[in-house]
């Protein structure tokens, strides 16, 4: 598997911890705070696991830019699915253009 596959995949699971130790609490509006920030907290740990490695084994294939900014569209990527079934939220077509921006913005750093 080539290191860029590798910080991909590494990447992907690293933002469903974080997405969901984000925005998982957002369906337990009665919970309180702390338990959430708590909670939120220990499902972010592994989100660290996996980040710390993708950004050190891409480091040198990629640039520090370039490891941001295919994070950012990992990121967002995962939370639209994310968003889509568990929140319910569907997407617009502005949310389309702006999956399109960010993909440009990757092969435009990556070219």
């Amino acid at each position: 598997m080539s290191p860029v596959a590798a910080v991909v995949l590494l990447l992907i699971g690293s933002n469903l911890f974080m997405t969901i130790a984000w925005y998982g609490h957002l369906k337990h509006r009665d919970a309180a705070w702390y338990w959430v920030i708590l909670v939120s907290w220990l499902i972010a740990l592994p989100e660290y696991a996996l980040q710390v490695p993708a950004n050190r084994l891409g480091f040198g294939e990629l640039t520090a830019t370039q490891l941001k900014i295919i994070q950012e569209a990992v990121s967002l990527t995962v939370f639209a699915v994310f968003a889509y079934f568990y929140l319910g939220e569907v997407p617009t077509w502005r949310t389309a253009a702006a999956f399109g921006l960010i993909v440009a913005a990757v092969a435009l750093i990556r070219g």
